[in-house]
């Protein structure tokens, strides 16, 4: 690097020193229209620092998920003077935490005291990859907790005997739920909310401090709307799958052996259209029952007459 009139200058590998790119990746930029040229003085190629913190931009946008393409455009809508600004803003926001829980930190022994007393790097290993435990540099006896919830509850159903294996398989099975939940509230909100702000060109700072506002606003309905359901559902399901245990653990009484009856599917289709899937047993027999009272009234008045 050489110094004139206070403006760094950098050849190519100090660039690539500097910046933390390749000598092949600067080049690629370059060819890409993601960097400009440098100055050509005699034999030599220089940078400035102008270089340098394009490719910073980029490495940022890139942390960030977006392709090259997509940096190409926002680039060329800097340089055009419309600003990196809002959209970063915008980045920002959607990058930040979605839950106010904070990561926390545990030790091997910590662990191992929690789940049994007995270390098992099985267990260990499915934590890791499943992200509910992360790796801490250097040290080996410490994970990083990125949820201490989701790990204290995986301790109370150990705890309420549930073998580690299958909280790992649940939680595996829980996640792809979870994620399509979250896929289909983001087409949601996409469609009706931010395809105003997806055209073919990057939103101006107006448009993109806007779409953040409205991020900060729409960030907790989707855990609260699936909170409420899961509440809903719990309690309908937890009540029916109680119900039908007791019910299984009662023999009937004589004379009330149960029985199974062909029902035209064409009846119980009306039958669940009426009651709902849930009603229809209760819907059957209660109907069953009325009707059999109705026939015992009508042989008894004919009787009487």
């Amino acid at each position: 690097m050489t110094e004139q009139q206070s403006v760094p200058e950098y050849r190519i590998e100090d660039l690539a020193h500097h910046s933390g790119a390749t000598v092949r990746t600067i080049r690629a930029y370059q060819d890409r229209g993601l960097l400009p040229r440098p100055e050509r003085r005699g034999r030599a190629n220089v940078y400035t620092s102008a270089h340098l913190s394009r490719l910073r931009q980029i490495a940022d946008l890139l942390d960030r998920g977006y392709t090259l393409a997509s940096i190409k455009e926002l680039l060329e809508a800097w340089d055009a003077g419309r600003g990196l600004g809002g959209v970063l803003g915008l980045v920002a926001e959607v990058d930040g935490p979605w839950t106010d829980e904070r990561a926390g930190r545990i030790t091997r022994a910590e662990l191992d005291e929690r789940f049994g007393g007995h270390p098992d790097e099985a267990a260990v290993r499915d934590a890791l990859d499943l992200g509910v435990l992360e790796p801490v540099p250097g040290r080996d006896d410490e994970f990083l907790v990125p949820s201490p919830q989701e790990l204290a509850v995986a301790a109370e159903l150990y705890a309420a005997g549930v073998p580690l294996p299958a909280i790992s398989g649940h939680l595996r099975e829980l996640r792809g739920q979870v994620e399509h939940i979250a896929a289909r509230f983001l087409e949601f909100t996409t469609e009706h909310v931010f395809a105003r702000y997806l055209g073919p060109h990057p939103p101006t700072d107006i448009e993109a401090a806007e779409a953040a506002s409205l991020v900060r606003r729409l960030r907790p309905l989707a855990q609260q709307s699936v909170d409420a359901e899961l509440a809903r559902a719990m309690r309908l399901f937890a009540t029916r799958h109680l119900h039908r245990h007791l019910s299984e653990g009662v023999s009937p009484a004589p004379g009330e052996e149960r029985q199974s009856v062909a029902i035209p599917a064409d009846t119980m289709r009306a039958v669940r259209e009426l009651v709902g899937p849930e009603n229809v047993a209760a819907f059957v027999a209660a109907a069953t029952e009325r009707e059999v009272q109705a026939r015992t009234l009508d042989a008894l008045a004919t009787k009487g007459a």
